[in-house]
């Protein structure tokens, strides 16, 4: 799409109105390459995460990030 034909759309939706894009400030970043781990935890956290479905696991490391960027700033 061009510039002209995103600005259309979002022009056109109501929950978007004056809502200004600007592209040239947009920057890709690639996820940082997981580490394969084999770690012990208690049953019950484990079954708390499983019990959440699909993705638990990133929920798990989502945890832990906020835990360590918790850390680094105490």
């Amino acid at each position: 799409m061009t510039n002209e034909e995103i600005e259309a759309d979002i022009a056109s939706d109501p929950d978007e109105v004056g809502m200004v894009v600007d592209w040239d400030d947009v920057s890709v970043e690639l996820p940082k390459p997981k580490a394969d781990l084999h770690m012990r935890i208690d049953q019950d956290v484990l079954d708390f995460f499983r019990k959440t479905g699909r993705g638990y696991q990133s929920r798990i490391n989502t945890v832990l990030r906020s835990y360590v960027e918790r850390a680094r700033h105490n």
